[in-house]
């Protein structure tokens, strides 16, 4: 009679790719960033699968459905007109709401993204643990799921702009190239919470904390021009280069420069160079990211 072997459930140690367990030694960072990058590009369809599947629940959760895309930016508007106009008694900036709203929308896509990163792969433990699959597409899908929101946010804003006429230019159709540079710095920052969320589970609730600084320091709600009247800032101008090199006053002025304008002016270029250098940046932060989340993917398993 043939002897059963009894069921042995898939251990951890499996759960680690055949390029770490074939490769003697630790494998480089150029290695690393390439096996991510194929990652990603082999698994396309899965990641098409899992953003479809995040944009039906986030349907169903809601009574109002995937329309919180549209309506949300709409009521943050709203919040921070009442906030900065009547009760802070705003500088008198021309077409307020349409000024903050070129700020809010990508910085919503932002926040969106890291947010249900945090939690991509930490939620999926028991996936991880019964099926081999490359972690890597989960924060993906997070961040292309996003990528949706904000092409549902579009929609509020071409409403708005319809009440600001005089603005509407054709400097607006340079929106998908800036939104591509906050893609690629959003990707390498939803890689690293998504990462660290698994062994540091307090992160979530820092990240919520550290976003709401974040935007604060950010000219989302003023414009930099206002640092000039700050006595600290023309008395130490290092903190204003700090600021100025904050990755989204890069962005936020970029949106704004195409949506809004100036406020001495219509809508015109971007400033190319500070965007080309973020650009660079950005993809140099998205292969260190790479790098940490293909060195810690290994461990997942055994820690969730």
């Amino acid at each position: 009679m043939r002897e059963v072997l009894p069921f042995r459930p898939m251990s951890a140690p499996s759960e680690v790719p055949a390029a770490y367990r074939n490769t003697a030694g630790d494998p480089g960072a150029i290695r690393l960033i390439r096996e991510g990058i194929t990652d990603i590009r082999s698994r396309r369809r899965l990641v098409r699968y899992l953003v479809a599947a995040d944009m039906r629940k986030r349907g169903a959760d809601t009574l109002l459905g995937n329309f919180w895309w549209v309506l949300d930016p709409l009521l943050q508007m709203a919040v921070y007109v009442v906030l900065v106009t009547l009760i802070a008694r705003g500088r008198g900036i021309e077409d307020y709401p349409l000024f903050i709203f070129a700020a809010i929308l990508p910085w919503k896509w932002f926040t969106a993204s890291v947010t249900d990163a945090t939690s991509a792969v930490a939620s999926q433990d028991r996936l991880i643990k019964q099926i081999q699959f490359p972690k890597i597409v989960l924060p993906v899908a997070a961040t292309t799921a996003g990528v949706v929101g904000f092409a549902f946010g579009l929609i509020p804003l071409a409403g708005l702009m319809l009440f600001h006429i005089e603005r509407l230019t054709p400097f607006i159709v340079l929106i998908p190239l800036i939104a591509a540079v906050q893609f690629v710095f959003t990707l390498a920052v939803a890689l690293l919470v998504s990462a660290g969320n698994v062994f540091f589970r307090d992160l979530r609730n820092v990240a919520g904390h550290v976003l709401r600084l974040w935007f604060y320091l950010s000219p989302g709600l003023y414009s930099l021009s206002v640092l000039d009247e700050v006595r600290v800032f023309r008395e130490y101008p290092v903190l204003r280069t700090v600021i100025e090199s904050n990755p989204f006053a890069i962005l936020f002025e970029s949106y704004r420069r195409v949506i809004y304008g100036t406020l001495d002016g219509p809508p015109t270029w971007p400033d190319f160079s500070q965007l080309f250098l973020l650009a660079a940046g950005s993809m140099a932060f998205l292969a260190v990211a790479i790098v940490v989340f293909k060195r810690l993917e290994p461990n997942f398993a055994k820690v969730l």
